[in-house]
Protein backbone atom coordinates (compact mmCIF):
# COMPACT_ATOMS: atom_id res chain seq x y z
CA UNK A 1 0.00 0.00 0.00
CA UNK A 2 1.07 3.68 -0.30
CA UNK A 3 1.82 5.97 2.21
CA UNK A 4 -1.55 7.92 1.32
CA UNK A 5 -3.56 4.24 1.23
CA UNK A 6 -1.83 3.40 5.01
CA UNK A 7 -3.35 6.90 6.23
CA UNK A 8 -7.05 6.24 5.35
CA UNK A 9 -6.78 2.60 6.58
CA UNK A 10 -5.32 4.37 9.94
CA UNK A 11 -8.21 6.85 10.13
CA UNK A 12 -10.82 3.95 9.52
CA UNK A 13 -9.44 2.35 12.68
CA UNK A 14 -9.47 5.19 14.93
CA UNK A 15 -13.05 6.11 13.91
CA UNK A 16 -13.96 2.44 14.24
CA UNK A 17 -12.62 2.56 18.08
CA UNK A 18 -13.91 5.95 18.83
CA UNK A 19 -16.97 4.64 17.50
CA UNK A 20 -16.99 1.75 20.06
CA UNK A 21 -15.75 3.99 23.07
CA UNK A 22 -19.60 6.30 22.01
CA UNK A 23 -21.53 3.55 21.70
CA UNK A 24 -20.89 2.26 25.05
CA UNK A 25 -20.89 6.05 26.34
CA UNK A 26 -24.19 6.13 24.96
CA UNK A 27 -26.05 3.33 26.53
CA UNK A 28 -26.03 1.38 23.31
CA UNK A 29 -23.65 -1.17 23.78
CA UNK A 30 -22.49 -2.63 27.33
CA UNK A 31 -20.55 -5.92 27.98
CA UNK A 32 -21.74 -7.23 24.32
CA UNK A 33 -22.80 -5.78 21.47
CA UNK A 34 -19.98 -4.71 18.33
CA UNK A 35 -19.66 -1.64 15.17
CA UNK A 36 -18.21 -2.41 12.27
CA UNK A 37 -16.70 -1.08 8.96
CA UNK A 38 -16.34 -1.99 5.61
CA UNK A 39 -12.98 -1.07 4.36
CA UNK A 40 -12.46 1.50 2.33
CA UNK A 41 -10.06 0.03 0.21
CA UNK A 42 -11.17 -3.35 -0.41
CA UNK A 43 -15.16 -3.51 -0.25
CA UNK A 44 -14.42 -7.18 -0.18
CA UNK A 45 -13.34 -7.04 3.68
CA UNK A 46 -14.24 -4.93 7.00
CA UNK A 47 -12.88 -4.20 10.26
CA UNK A 48 -14.36 -5.47 13.47
CA UNK A 49 -12.62 -5.55 17.24
CA UNK A 50 -11.74 -9.18 18.33
CA UNK A 51 -14.03 -10.47 21.40
CA UNK A 52 -14.15 -7.45 23.31
CA UNK A 53 -16.70 -5.25 25.43
CA UNK A 54 -16.54 -2.33 23.76
CA UNK A 55 -16.05 0.46 26.11
CA UNK A 56 -12.56 -1.09 26.69
CA UNK A 57 -11.65 -1.47 22.75
CA UNK A 58 -8.38 -0.38 21.78
CA UNK A 59 -6.44 -0.31 18.08
CA UNK A 60 -4.79 -3.18 19.07
CA UNK A 61 -7.86 -5.24 19.11
CA UNK A 62 -9.30 -4.30 15.70
CA UNK A 63 -9.21 -7.24 13.37
CA UNK A 64 -10.35 -7.23 9.10
CA UNK A 65 -12.04 -10.18 7.81
CA UNK A 66 -13.33 -11.43 4.88
CA UNK A 67 -17.21 -10.85 3.82
CA UNK A 68 -17.40 -14.80 4.98
CA UNK A 69 -16.36 -13.71 8.00
CA UNK A 70 -12.21 -15.58 7.71
CA UNK A 71 -9.41 -13.43 9.53
CA UNK A 72 -7.44 -11.95 6.93
CA UNK A 73 -4.10 -12.30 8.70
CA UNK A 74 -3.43 -15.43 11.40
CA UNK A 75 -4.17 -14.46 15.14
CA UNK A 76 -4.65 -16.75 17.85
CA UNK A 77 -7.76 -14.32 19.68
CA UNK A 78 -11.00 -15.05 19.48
CA UNK A 79 -13.17 -13.19 17.31
CA UNK A 80 -17.27 -12.24 17.73
CA UNK A 81 -19.15 -15.29 17.13
CA UNK A 82 -21.69 -12.59 15.51
CA UNK A 83 -19.38 -11.16 12.85
CA UNK A 84 -21.64 -12.77 10.56
CA UNK A 85 -24.20 -10.41 10.99
CA UNK A 86 -21.60 -7.86 9.32
CA UNK A 87 -20.03 -10.09 6.69
CA UNK A 88 -23.87 -11.52 5.15
CA UNK A 89 -25.11 -7.46 5.21
CA UNK A 90 -22.03 -6.39 3.54
CA UNK A 91 -22.47 -9.26 0.96
CA UNK A 92 -26.19 -8.56 0.64
CA UNK A 93 -25.91 -4.75 1.05
CA UNK A 94 -23.09 -2.51 -1.43
CA UNK A 95 -24.58 0.42 0.20
CA UNK A 96 -23.69 -0.23 3.72
CA UNK A 97 -20.27 0.40 5.29
CA UNK A 98 -21.12 0.32 8.72
CA UNK A 99 -23.23 -2.18 10.91
CA UNK A 100 -23.91 -2.10 14.74
CA UNK A 101 -25.44 -4.82 16.76
CA UNK A 102 -26.71 -3.76 19.95
CA UNK A 103 -29.46 -5.00 22.40
CA UNK A 104 -30.34 -1.21 23.36
CA UNK A 105 -32.99 -1.76 26.89
CA UNK A 106 -35.04 0.21 25.45
CA UNK A 107 -35.55 -1.18 21.97
CA UNK A 108 -35.89 -4.74 23.21
CA UNK A 109 -40.01 -5.04 24.36
CA UNK A 110 -40.48 -3.83 20.60
CA UNK A 111 -38.78 -7.20 19.56
CA UNK A 112 -41.49 -8.53 21.15
CA UNK A 113 -44.69 -7.12 20.78
CA UNK A 114 -46.77 -5.37 18.30
CA UNK A 115 -45.88 -2.08 18.57
CA UNK A 116 -44.73 0.47 16.05
CA UNK A 117 -41.33 1.91 16.61
CA UNK A 118 -41.74 4.24 13.39
CA UNK A 119 -40.37 7.61 14.29
CA UNK A 120 -42.36 9.67 16.58
CA UNK A 121 -39.53 12.85 16.53
CA UNK A 122 -37.39 14.53 13.69
CA UNK A 123 -34.27 12.88 15.63
CA UNK A 124 -35.35 9.90 15.08
CA UNK A 125 -36.20 9.74 11.67
CA UNK A 126 -32.63 8.52 10.41
CA UNK A 127 -34.21 4.57 11.40
CA UNK A 128 -36.56 5.09 8.73
CA UNK A 129 -39.99 4.66 8.06
CA UNK A 130 -40.19 0.60 7.99
CA UNK A 131 -38.51 -1.38 10.81
CA UNK A 132 -39.18 -5.35 10.26
CA UNK A 133 -38.95 -7.97 13.09
CA UNK A 134 -36.48 -11.11 12.27
CA UNK A 135 -37.37 -14.16 14.26
CA UNK A 136 -34.76 -17.22 14.30
CA UNK A 137 -37.58 -19.56 15.14
CA UNK A 138 -39.19 -19.24 11.88
CA UNK A 139 -35.71 -20.98 9.86
CA UNK A 140 -34.03 -22.35 12.45
CA UNK A 141 -36.01 -23.50 15.65
CA UNK A 142 -34.73 -23.40 18.96
CA UNK A 143 -30.88 -21.67 19.00
CA UNK A 144 -28.80 -19.92 21.16
CA UNK A 145 -29.89 -17.08 19.95
CA UNK A 146 -27.03 -15.74 18.30
CA UNK A 147 -26.87 -14.94 14.76
CA UNK A 148 -23.53 -16.80 15.00
CA UNK A 149 -23.62 -18.39 10.81
CA UNK A 150 -23.81 -16.78 7.56
CA UNK A 151 -27.00 -18.83 6.88
CA UNK A 152 -28.00 -17.26 9.66
CA UNK A 153 -26.59 -13.84 8.97
CA UNK A 154 -28.08 -14.11 5.30
CA UNK A 155 -31.67 -14.73 6.24
CA UNK A 156 -31.47 -11.26 8.91
CA UNK A 157 -30.32 -9.27 5.70
CA UNK A 158 -33.05 -10.33 3.67
CA UNK A 159 -35.60 -9.26 6.63
CA UNK A 160 -33.59 -5.97 6.74
CA UNK A 161 -33.92 -5.13 3.43
CA UNK A 162 -32.96 -1.81 1.89
CA UNK A 163 -33.91 -0.46 5.11
CA UNK A 164 -31.76 0.89 7.97
CA UNK A 165 -32.66 -1.04 11.36
CA UNK A 166 -34.22 -4.34 11.67
CA UNK A 167 -35.31 -6.00 15.02
CA UNK A 168 -34.08 -9.48 16.44
CA UNK A 169 -37.15 -10.89 18.18
CA UNK A 170 -35.86 -11.37 21.58
CA UNK A 171 -32.93 -10.14 20.94
CA UNK A 172 -31.61 -6.83 19.77
CA UNK A 173 -31.34 -5.17 16.54
CA UNK A 174 -28.99 -3.75 13.74
CA UNK A 175 -28.33 -0.84 12.40
CA UNK A 176 -26.48 -0.25 8.94
CA UNK A 177 -25.29 3.01 7.19
CA UNK A 178 -22.85 4.98 4.87
CA UNK A 179 -20.63 5.40 7.38
CA UNK A 180 -19.43 5.12 10.83
CA UNK A 181 -20.94 8.46 11.73
CA UNK A 182 -24.27 7.55 10.15
CA UNK A 183 -24.60 4.17 12.10
CA UNK A 184 -23.90 5.80 15.34
CA UNK A 185 -26.62 8.48 14.87
CA UNK A 186 -28.80 5.85 13.56
CA UNK A 187 -28.25 3.51 16.70
CA UNK A 188 -28.72 6.48 19.18
CA UNK A 189 -31.77 7.52 17.26
CA UNK A 190 -33.40 4.09 17.80
CA UNK A 191 -32.79 4.07 21.10
CA UNK A 192 -34.12 7.46 21.99
CA UNK A 193 -37.25 6.62 19.78
CA UNK A 194 -38.21 3.82 21.83
CA UNK A 195 -37.91 5.42 25.33
CA UNK A 196 -40.28 8.54 24.06
CA UNK A 197 -42.57 6.05 22.54
CA UNK A 198 -42.76 4.03 25.63
CA UNK A 199 -43.12 7.21 27.76
CA UNK A 200 -45.42 8.71 25.04
CA UNK A 201 -47.73 5.77 25.52
CA UNK A 202 -48.50 6.23 29.12
CA UNK A 203 -50.70 9.36 28.11
CA UNK A 204 -52.50 8.22 24.69
CA UNK A 205 -51.70 6.55 21.39
CA UNK A 206 -48.50 7.87 19.49
CA UNK A 207 -48.27 10.04 16.37
CA UNK A 208 -45.97 9.18 14.52
CA UNK A 209 -43.94 10.94 11.57
CA UNK A 210 -45.95 10.83 8.10
CA UNK A 211 -43.30 9.15 5.65
CA UNK A 212 -42.27 13.19 3.92
CA UNK A 213 -41.48 14.06 7.35
CA UNK A 214 -39.57 11.35 8.09
CA UNK A 215 -37.46 11.25 4.19
CA UNK A 216 -36.89 15.08 4.69
CA UNK A 217 -35.75 14.97 8.25
CA UNK A 218 -33.47 12.05 7.96
CA UNK A 219 -31.95 13.45 4.45
CA UNK A 220 -31.67 16.87 6.26
CA UNK A 221 -29.72 15.27 9.22
CA UNK A 222 -27.84 12.55 7.83
CA UNK A 223 -26.12 15.23 5.70
CA UNK A 224 -22.30 15.96 6.19
CA UNK A 225 -23.03 18.74 8.63
CA UNK A 226 -25.39 17.11 10.94
CA UNK A 227 -23.09 14.42 11.16
CA UNK A 228 -20.00 16.47 11.79
CA UNK A 229 -21.77 18.04 14.64
CA UNK A 230 -23.49 15.58 15.91
CA UNK A 231 -20.27 13.51 16.04
CA UNK A 232 -17.96 15.77 17.56
CA UNK A 233 -20.23 15.72 20.61
CA UNK A 234 -20.21 12.13 21.01
CA UNK A 235 -16.44 12.10 20.73
CA UNK A 236 -16.30 14.46 23.71
CA UNK A 237 -18.62 12.73 25.52
CA UNK A 238 -16.60 9.37 25.42
CA UNK A 239 -13.63 11.02 26.09
CA UNK A 240 -12.12 12.18 23.14
CA UNK A 241 -12.33 15.95 22.80
CA UNK A 242 -9.12 17.68 21.11
CA UNK A 243 -8.60 14.46 18.31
Amino acid sequence: MTSRDDAVIDDTITSLVIANRILAREDIVDDFGHVSVRNPLNPERYFLSRSRSPGVVTRGDIMEFTLDGEQVTSDPRRPYAERHIHGAIYKDRADVNAVTHHHARSVLPFTVVDVSLRPMFHMASVIGATIETWDSQDEFGDTNMLVDRMDMGHSLARTLGPNRVALLRGHGCVCVAESLKAVVMISIGLKDNASLIQQTRQFGEVRYLSDGEIAMASKMLLSEMPLARAWDNWVARAGFSGL
